[in-house]
């Protein structure tokens, strides 16, 4: 349908959007960038691997998976990179300018992953977004 055109366009531009202020954050985006819904993140650049950055942003709420990444140093289940989509966001109704709060938060986070507080703040600020944006804007009041 047209609508859905409208939507994955929407993804492919939330996409961008993300991979762009995640590298500006200081995180190395695999092939330079996206042209699709996905985004692989080189954590290990960072210091961390793909391992620990999905549980601290788990903890924040934040869902994301490890990802080996070409060439990886780690073995698959420790791997030195994320996976970030953007359907889910999109489906909320986020569009590019929030990707840059979505980014901050997760730059956040991967800055200090075994810091318990700051999964705490960011948790906070994740839940006040989706408030912002429920999943079912007809039900929420």
């Amino acid at each position: 349908t047209p609508e859905f055109t409208v939507y994955q366009q929407q993804v492919v531009r939330n996409a961008a959007r993300l991979a762009d202020r995640l590298a500006h954050a200081g995180f190395r985006i695999v092939s330079g960038g996206t042209d699709n819904h996905l985004i692989l993140v080189d954590v290990f650049s960072k210091g961390i691997t793909g391992k620990v950055a999905e549980a601290a942003l788990g903890r924040a709420e934040i869902t994301v998976n490890k990802n080996a990444i070409p060439f990886d140093q780690n073995p698959p289940m420790v791997a030195s990179g994320i996976r970030v989509g953007t359907p889910a966001v999109t489906t909320r109704g986020l569009r590019e300018a929030d990707m840059d709060t979505v980014a901050s938060l997760i730059a956040r986070v991967l800055d200090a992953p075994e810091d318990l507080a700051v999964a705490d703040a960011v948790r906070a600020d994740v839940q006040a977004l989706c408030r912002t944006y429920p999943l079912y804007p007809d039900l929420a009041r």
